[in-house]
């Protein structure tokens, strides 16, 4: 059992201010694939501006409009019921298979499991995590407008999943968006 938060704002800069939750990939826009990787979820909050989806989501908005991730993830965690909960960015298509993967690797006493990729790289927004110990990094990290996903991370036991088939690859740019949709169109049906 898990409940998920899935951050569908921001100003899209590198893709020249784009609506990118509503980007498709193969026919299926970004937003969709994503709640569509969290079905499972007891809840699901969306943090960014309400649109229609084709299941029922729970909307909240960060404070500030445009405050950032850690922001967004602040104006979520009080609609948080489960003890896990599923931390993603709205523009990760090809997520789905990580979310059981990270639920089931985290354990105590880690307070988070975040995708690494094969350079490293912690993907901060790919993330399960117990309630509690998210909670805790949002009070610890104080001022939450501005403040980087990296800075929840501090002083947070964590477990890295590792991500070698390119699970949290996202749409930051139009090269990372043609990417996906050759890659979703070289699939088989």
């Amino acid at each position: 059992m898990f409940d998920a938060i899935v951050l569908a704002g921001g100003a899209a800069r590198r893709l020249h201010g784009v609506d990118k939750p509503a980007l498709e990939i193969d026919g299926v826009s970004l937003l969709e694939r994503t709640l569509a990787a969290v079905a499972a979820a007891s809840r699901t909050v969306v943090v960014g501006p309400a649109r229609t989806t084709s299941r029922p989501v729970t909307w909240r908005r960060e404070e500030p409009a445009g405050g950032g991730p850690v922001a967004a993830i602040a104006a979520a965690i009080c609609l948080v019921r489960e003890d896990v909960v599923v931390v993603l960015a709205a523009d990760l298509p090809d997520i789905a298979p990580a979310v059981p993967v990270l639920v089931a690797a985290l354990r105590e006493p880690a307070g988070a499991a975040c995708l690494v990729d094969a350079d490293g790289r912690v993907n901060y927004l790919a993330a399960a995590w117990r309630t509690s110990a998210l909670r805790a990094a949002l009070t610890a990290t104080g001022n939450t407008n501005g403040a980087s996903a990296r800075a929840l991370l501090a002083g947070t036991d964590m477990i890295a999943v590792p991500d070698l088939d390119g699970w949290g690859r996202d749409c930051d740019t139009w090269d990372d968006v043609r990417a996906a949709r050759r890659r979703a169109s070289n699939r088989p049906d």
